[in-house]
């Protein structure tokens, strides 16, 4: 075991934060305040989350992704459709999101149905992304065994000739939309003993409830 490792074994940080209070307004409201705020405190790639797909099988499987937007309710991200987590979301529609802010002592998890945004939208976005991104989206066959990456770079240079101008939207990428059911809010607190609300959708409203820590 590494030395740090075993350092971390001791290692008995507390947590220092104001309490978190139940409030009936909107849990969307209060993702985007704690959002704000975790940008003001400079944590590191602030709308980084860990996705959660879950296979055919059951398997669950988590990978980072970005969050572009948050339209009303709907939290969006893109990828390759044809990846993996693209598969298993057109298995099992189902995800979650979990954001962790190291800084302010708190995670916030969303769990909801997911679909994917309009072709309009998803062109949109990727007309905005950098030429390189743009041809990285075609030449990587996502979640795919690579047994060389040179086959890579070669996709690359065919591609950098093939598109000498705009780069299209490849048909296997796009957005998709998470419409959360659940978001819960983590505050952490002295003695291990953290504020935990859960937001539950109901057919009009939102429900909160407490958990324990």
């Amino acid at each position: 075991m590494s030395e740090e490792l075993k350092r971390l074994r001791d290692d008995h940080k507390d947590f220092l934060s104001d309490r978190l209070i139940e409030s009936t307004d909107s849990p969307i409201d209060l993702f985007s305040a704690w959002f704000d705020e975790a940008v003001k405190h400079n944590e590191l790639e602030s709308n980084a989350l860990c996705l959660t797909t879950v296979s055919n099988s059951g398997i669950p499987s988590s990978r980072i992704v970005y969050l572009k937007e948050l339209v009303e309710e709907a939290f969006i991200f893109y990828t390759n459709y044809a990846s993996q987590k693209g598969g298993e979301l057109s298995y099992n529609p189902i995800a979650c999101m979990l954001f962790f802010w190291p800084k302010l002592q708190r995670q916030v998890r969303i769990t909801g149905s997911v679909s994917k945004i309009s072709q309009k939208d998803s062109d949109a976005y990727f007309a905005s992304r950098p030429r390189e991104s743009q041809l990285g989206a075609w030449a990587s066959h996502q979640s795919e065994i690579l047994t060389d990456r040179n086959e890579l770079f070669s996709r690359i240079t065919e591609l950098e000739q093939q598109y000498k101008d705009s780069v299209p939207r490849p048909p296997h990428w796009g957005g998709y939309a998470l419409m959360p059911s659940e978001l819960e809010f983590w505050q952490g607190q002295p003695s291990r003993l953290h504020d935990r609300l859960v937001y539950i959708k109901t057919s009009d409203s939102w429900k909160v409830q407490r958990k324990n820590p």
